[in-house]
This record gives structure tokens, C-alpha cells and sequence, in this order.
């Protein structure tokens, strides 16, 4: 009965790709106690050191007291509160969209958004890097799926130009989650506009950190379109859980109405979405977070200087280090963990074959401090 899962277990170990979670004894943070031990973590995508922040914990209680703690119900029975709707206004209002509407995650935000606007007979253009959730919303859709290779806009206007389908949809990570680069979204959206497609713009690790007050890639390229449809989550930089979908008036009312991911399923607390009210105005009001950030990336790769590892090419708190090998990587990884620090190893199918790395994440609560000593820990493992 179990042999198949049995012989696909023993294949994953075998290859070095077994996937083991770490228990954390407290709050998220910089600095992390698992089975006892004290870890300098650069794991979390909490970008904005807001996750174990007072005043959201504050927010918390209060909203526990105001709204109980589960929502009781789906948006459309009986669970959609008045801090669902006020946050989904003050998120629409952030971003500069028409509208908003909350998802319990990105996953669901993504497979909602693109089983709906696309089925049969439809295209879908994706880059060949984007998040499973988008690859697995367009396998869901029945539609066809066609993958270029990452930012190859040539490729992809060859694609667009000889497209006969009726409705066209191109999905792409804002920032790419794991080689932590950002995507030509002003070209992408002039391809958009040339061959009448959508752009669906996963902004999971650009909300919060890019922008002049974190509103994300839209406000980082400076431009908006009717033609966007925007997705960013509210587990990363904002701290909470959670995830919304901005965009024009039709196209939200139309997820309200099919969406199965939003139909069919309770909504998410509503003390987090109260404690997100507090979390934008954190994010709006304590710009240092992401000065700090700018800074320390810069200065984790003036000291990286790395002889046999590649440090990417990468603008973001996503500091990728490639390694190669899946036994390689996880010797780093290990290493780096006796010595109390954490970073992940990112092995395939996450990432293509023989690039197995370690992924850097930064947080606004570092210090240079911090950088100093990865990156001295990291040459003398190098």
C-alpha cells in the first residue's frame, strides 16, 4: 500500500534532497532558540523586523477582544468583518488600485486570480522561475502554459506575436524569490499592452520593501495600469499572515464571484486583519527599515567577496550564494549551523539542478555586526 511513497522517500534521501523543519522555541527574530540552542538566523522573510514588533502585538490582544478569533465562517456567509473591509480598503488605497481583496495566503491568491480569469482555450506566458503557486494555478486552469526562460523578453514577445487565444495572461514573480533579482515589469507591461494581454505581478518579496513607503514594484517602477493585476502577501514584510489581490473594480468583483480559493474557504482571522492596519502604518511611517536594509545588503556584498562561491547579482534582501552540489550545500548549511548561524540550503526542485545554494535573507533588524560575521564564517568555510 505504501511502497510507491516508500521508494519516492528513499529517493529524495538518497539524492540529498530530504527536507527536514527546525522547531523554533520563541518569536521570529534575528536571533532564534531551537532544542536549546541560541542561532544568528538570515532565514526569515520578516524584511521589516516587524514580525515580534510591540505595537502589532498590542494589536493583537486588542483585536482578540474586538473581533474573538476565528472568523467564524467564509467572506461570503457570514465572516467578512468590518476589519476585513477596512483593511482591504487601506491596502487598495496603499498600492494606488481601485480595489483590493484579502486571500488567507498567497497560494490561494495566485490559484484564485489565474483559475478565474483563464480556462480553456486561454494562454498563459510564465517565467520559468516564478513560484510554485503560480506554476501550479496554471496548471490548474486548463489553460495552455506556456514558459519562457527567465527574462528572456525576446522569447516571450515571439510567443505573444504569434498568439491566437482569446485572453492572454502573463504571470511573473516582482522579485524572484530565489536569485532575489527583480522583474522588468515596465517592459513586461509594454508587451502586455502591444499583444492585449493581463500582467499578473506576484509582489510576495517586494511589498513592504520596495517603494518610497514600501507600496511595492509598482511604486518602485514609479507607473500603474489598468492592466495589472497585483498579488502581494502579508506574511513577509508586513509581519502578519495572509495576502491580497489589487486591482480594477471588474476584475475584483469578478474574483469575489468565481475565485474558489476565496469562495470555499473561512476567512482569515479577523485580529490579523486588524493587527495589518497597524502593520501599513508601520511600514509607512518607519521608512529607516528599509534605508537599513539598502544598507546592509550593500555592505554583505562589499564583504562577501567570495573566491570559489558565486554571490548573485541581486539588489533585494535575497543574498543568494551558489554552492552546486545538494551534499555541498548541505555541508555549508551544516557547517554554518555548529558555528550558531542559520541559513537554509535550497536544493532542486526549488531551484534548477547543480544550483543548489544558500539563501541569504535580511532583515532591518540586523546590524553590520551581523554581516561581519557571516561573511567571516562564510570565507573560512569557503
Amino acid at each position: 500500500m505504501y511502497s510507491d511513497s516508500t521508494r519516492r522517500l528513499y529517493s529524495r534521501k538518497s539524492n540529498g534532497l530530504y527536507r527536514h523543519r527546525l522547531t523554533l522555541e520563541g518569536s521570529q527574530g534575528i536571533n532564534v532558540s531551537i532544542a536549546g540552542q541560541d542561532y544568528l538566523s538570515f532565514c526569515s522573510n520578516d524584511y521589516l523586523g516587524l514580525a515580534n514588533h510591540p505595537e502589532l502585538i498590542e494589536a493583537v490582544c486588542e483585536g482578540s477582544h474586538q473581533y474573538g478569533v476565528g472568523a467564524g465562517s467564509s467572506h461570503l456567509i457570514i465572516g467578512h468583518h468590518t476589519s476585513h473591509h477596512k483593511l482591504e480598503e487601506m491596502l487598495a488605497n496603499f498600492t494606488g488600485f481601485p480595489r483590493a481583496l484579502l486571500f488567507s495566503s498567497g497560494y490561494m491568491a495566485n490559484a484564485g486570480v489565474v483559475t478565474t480569469l483563464v480556462g480553456r482555450g486561454d494562454e498563459i506566458y510564465s517565467d520559468k522561475l516564478n513560484h510554485a503557486s503560480l506554476n501550479d494555478a496554471a496548471m490548474l486552469s486548463r489553460a495552455k502554459w506556456i514558459r519562457y526562460p527567465h527574462l528572456d523578453l525576446a522569447i516571450l514577445e515571439k510567443r505573444l506575436s504569434v498568439s491566437q487565444a482569446n485572453c492572454k495572461l502573463v504571470i511573473t514573480d516582482a522579485v524572484f524569490s530565489m536569485d532575489g533579482d527583480i522583474a522588468p515589469v515596465a517592459e513586461l507591461l509594454a508587451l502586455c499592452e502591444k499583444y492585449n494581454a493581463w500582467l499578473l505581478l506576484d509582489d510576495a518579496h517586494g511589498f513592504g520593501v520596495l517603494g518610497d513607503q514600501g507600496q511595492g514594484i509598482v511604486s518602485h517602477f514609479n507607473f500603474n495600469s489598468p492592466r495589472i493585476i497585483y498579488m502581494a502577501t502579508l506574511g513577509k514584510a508586513a509581519g502578519v499572515s495572509g495576502a491580497f489581490v489589487a486591482g480594477q473594480e471588474v476584475v475584483i468583483e469578478t474574483l469575489i464571484q468565481y475565485a474558489r480559493s476565496y469562495i470555499y474557504t473561512t476567512a482569515m482571522p479577523p485580529l490579523l486583519s486588524y493587527t495589518l492596519l497597524k502593520s501599513l502604518v508601520l511600514i509607512k511611517r518607519e521608512g529607516w527599515r528599509r534605508k537599513k536594509l539598502i544598507q546592509l545588503t550593500e555592505h554583505l556584498k562589499k564583504e562577501l567577496q567570495l573566491l570559489r562561491w558565486n554571490l548573485l547579482p541581486s539588489d533585494t534582501p535575497i543574498q543568494p550564494v551558489i554552492i552546486g552540489g545538494n551534499s555541498e550545500v548541505m555541508q555549508v548549511s551544516n557547517a554554518l549551523q555548529e558555528r550558531g548561524i542559520l541559513i537554509p540550503a535550497i536544493r532542486p526542485p526549488t531551484v534548477p539542478k547543480n544550483s543548489a545554494r544558500l539563501r541569504i535573507s535580511l532583515s532591518a533588524a540586523h546590524s553590520t555586526k551581523d554581516i561581519e560575521r557571516l561573511a567571516a564564517v562564510l570565507r573560512e568555510l569557503e
